[in-house]
């Protein structure tokens, strides 16, 4: 897994050049920022379960089709597992968070659940409003634990939403 720095490390390594400003600078930021990444994934570590579960909550309130006869998350398992999924990609976002990058997420969370949702049909839509609503209560609990600039938890939440919105299925 990379992080902020050794990805930069990476690109600049790779084109044989020297740091330059923007270099510098986006360095300068992720170093500037660690104290909040690290207050921030405190506060996910003592509220996850709590954030899945009132995530799931104003999912389902939102979209009670989905827990309805014929929904993807009718029946004891399927709602077990649309929430383990859930705390699987805010996990994920918090590693993502504390490391600056987004490389974690694609590298173990992307690659294959594109193909796993594709073949299981699971509806991408609720899938995207469920993480945003984690980032959502993340950004408030964020907000609690002290941090007053909460924008950096938007990337990794963000990111995610992003690369299932790409899916066609």
């Amino acid at each position: 897994m990379r992080d902020a720095v050794t990805s930069l490390i990476k690109n600049y390594d790779v084109a044989g050049r020297y740091f330059d400003r923007n270099a510098i600078d986006s360095l300068k930021s992720y170093f500037e920022s660690g104290t909040a990444r690290v207050q921030a994934a405190v506060a996910v570590n003592a509220n996850a379960a709590s954030i899945v579960k009132q995530a799931g909550s104003q999912l389902f309130d939102e979209l009670p089709e989905l827990i309805r006869p014929g929904g993807n998350a009718y029946t004891t398992r399927r709602y077990a597992a649309c929430l383990r999924d859930m705390d699987y990609y805010l996990r994920y976002a918090t590693y993502a968070l504390v490391a600056g990058s987004m490389d974690v997420l694609d590298e173990r969370v992307l690659q294959g659940l594109r193909e796993t949702y594709n073949s299981l049909g699971v509806p991408i839509g609720p899938t995207v409003r469920g993480i945003q609503i984690m980032k959502d209560i993340v950004k408030e609990q964020v907000a609690t634990a002290g941090v007053t600039d909460t924008s950096f938890v938007d990337e990794p939440f963000d990111h995610i939403t992003r690369e299932f919105s790409e899916i066609d299925i």
